[in-house]
């Protein structure tokens, strides 16, 4: 988009603004009900699509990002080239979502929105930087555009984007100000509407739509905040500079041991060679000489280039520790494939501050063609860490089971949880696979992370062997009852002799013993499930109105005190599969 809006009153494929604007308004209503939709499916008792993952989580990418990039591409991209994109803008984010709700295990796809936060955050990632190479080269009518369009795309879209979300958030403090204001006067009628799913959803992309298309027409507008903002961030540039360059200089006296106890040295210091790359941006702009910076800034563009690459390699150094540790995770591989791209700038950035082959004329300018195809490298990894091609899921369950098998990793301190609940389908079958390893303990510690809840458990959450004593003395428990429990499990507190006493009684009469579990204040009931799995069903409790003295329910079991008994009072049905006892103590406080 160009100042041709404001001279001609047309856009330069020859929209007016009025259409332009209608379109986009359009584009708002649609994304705005589209969301509203997704949310009351998915508002309390979920209805379709909030009952099919693999559909709700295609459509809520599909419906949340998409318009954003046509509310973008409309009056810049031509109509055939924008349907096309749409197209496959659209078919990809789907593909996306699909991915990344097969993959997740059943216990994981418990509530909407069904996705995993990175998914949603590096989808809105590729969207943005896929749309910043198509629209400049349809623009140029060029495969690969010249570096300026790029910069020139990219940066009023955020100034855009930054606009429009403020502009949003203003209009509704006002409507929450006018609500305040009704209602001091006893009209409530603004504040409940306020409340209404149905209008602050819609309303606010049609709004947002509206906020785009007024900082469009005015593009004179958005050049002359993008050149200020551009301007203070250029002049950032030379603390951040200041700030690596000394930390780069003290590390061959301090020694990377303190930056490695952070427990996040490579997110760290990637952050850095983020901010680095920015600020380099911000000063260089499009490239063009009229557009270069003060002499003191042209030195700290140079100076900061070189500075990426030891961030880079301290950050794959960082990982390769922590690796070669504890082996790979999701978090590790993501972090891998952003210090890939890091790498990437780093190599390229560095040789454009350093060639001896550049001209008088050509300052910094192999800059350029490194970060357009540094933009295609992190596309292309964002979709093979979120496709099948390199799930991070996948890979670091495979890594870790074959650190189990080589033994790098000995059974008891091998993260059984991390396959349970942390790693999706992957980690689920992996982990039934190491149920039947000929290792003993492996398999007995395997099975026992299967019966795991996932909040049952403590922070520091590990498998422990209980201490148990049987009784009557002498007696055999049930070996799976036995077996390594994560802590969280009552069992999992019995870890001195004496502490819990344990007796098999068939409380329910069904020919099958129960265990009951004693410790000093508390009898838990165990029983087998259909796969041989013990599971607590509840705990008994002394009632202080029962009449029943209190006392050590571990002596109570030894003198044969504790038998089961039918309840005086029978439990009462609410609804089908629903029963609730008569609660003795309320009744006998009353």
């Amino acid at each position: 988009m160009t100042d041709a809006i404001e001279a001609t009153g047309r856009d330069s494929l020859g929209t007016s603004p009025a259409a332009l604007g209608a379109i986009r308004i359009g584009i708002g209503v649609a994304q705005g009900f589209g969301l509203f939709w997704l949310h009351r499916a998915s508002d309390g008792t979920a209805t379709w699509p909030a009952t099919q993952p693999l559909l709700f989580g295609p459509l809520l990418l599909v419906v949340g990002f998409l318009p954003v990039m046509l509310l973008a591409g409309v009056g810049r991209l031509r109509p055939l080239t924008l349907a096309i994109w749409a197209g496959v803008a659209g078919v990809a984010l789907a593909l996306l979502g699909l991915h990344d709700i097969a993959r997740q295990s059943a216990d994981t796809l418990q509530h909407p929105p069904f996705l995993s936060p990175p998914v949603i955050l590096f989808s809105a990632a590729a969207l943005f930087i896929a749309h910043h190479l198509v629209a400049p080269a349809d623009m140029e009518r060029r495969r690969i555009a010249g570096y300026p369009a790029y910069f020139d795309t990219a940066t009023k879209s955020l100034v855009q984007l930054a606009l429009s979300i403020g502009f949003t958030g203003a209009f509704w403090a006002l409507l929450h100000l006018g609500a305040a204001l009704f209602r001091i006067i006893g009209l409530d009628f603004l504040e409940d509407l306020l409340g209404k799913d149905w209008f602050y959803i819609p309303v606010s992309f049609v709004v947002f739509a509206v906020a785009v298309h007024l900082t469009d027409v005015r593009d004179g507008l958005i050049r002359g905040v993008r050149t200020v903002g551009l301007m203070l961030l250029s002049w950032l540039l030379l603390v951040m500079t200041v700030i690596v360059a000394g930390f780069v200089a003290a590390l061959p006296f301090t020694g990377l041991q303190g930056l490695w106890e952070t427990g996040n040295a490579t997110a760290l210091v990637l952050a850095a060679a983020a901010a680095l790359v920015i600020l380099i941006n911000a000063a260089y702009q499009d490239g063009r000489p009229d557009n270069r910076p003060p002499a003191v800034l042209r030195v700290a563009v140079r100076v900061a280039a070189v500075l990426i690459m030891p961030l880079i390699v301290i950050a794959f150094w960082g990982l390769a520790l922590r690796i070669g540790q504890h082996g790979l995770t999701p978090d590790r591989i993501i972090a891998a494939a952003c210090a890939v791209v890091g790498a990437a700038f780093a190599i390229g950035y560095g040789w454009a501050a350093l060639s001896p082959f550049w001209r008088k004329g050509d300052w910094m300018r192999p800059l350029e063609r490194t970060t357009i195809w540094t933009g295609v490298l992190a596309l292309a990894l964002i979709l093979a860490l979120f496709s099948p091609l390199l799930d991070p899921a996948r890979l670091s369950v495979m890594d870790q089971v074959a650190r189990l098998g080589r033994g790098a990793v000995t059974p008891d301190k091998f993260d059984y949880r991390f396959l349970r609940f942390e790693s999706g389908k992957a980690g689920e079958a992996a982990l039934k696979r190491l149920t039947a390893s000929t290792n003993a303990d492996i398999g007995a510690r395997a099975k026992a992370a299967q019966t795991a809840s996932r909040y049952d458990r403590r922070v520091d959450a590990r498998l422990v062997t209980p201490i148990l004593e049987p009784w009557p003395s002498g007696t055999s428990l049930p070996p799976e009852f036995l077996r390594p429990i994560l802590t969280g499990d009552p069992r999992a507190d019995c870890d001195v002799v004496g502490e819990c006493l344990a007796t098999l009684i068939d409380m329910n009469r069904d020919g099958a013993p129960e265990v009951l579990l004693a410790t000093n204040f508390n009898v838990s009931l165990y029983a087998k499930d259909a796969q041989g799995i013990w599971h607590r069903q509840g705990d008994y409790a002394y009632s202080h109105c029962s009449g029943a003295p209190r006392g050590d329910p571990r002596l109570r079991l030894k003198s044969g005190e504790l038998t089961p008994a039918a309840p005086e009072w029978p439990d009462l049905q609410f609804t089908e599969g629903v029963q609730a006892p008569l609660d003795r103590k309320r009744a006998c406080d009353r």
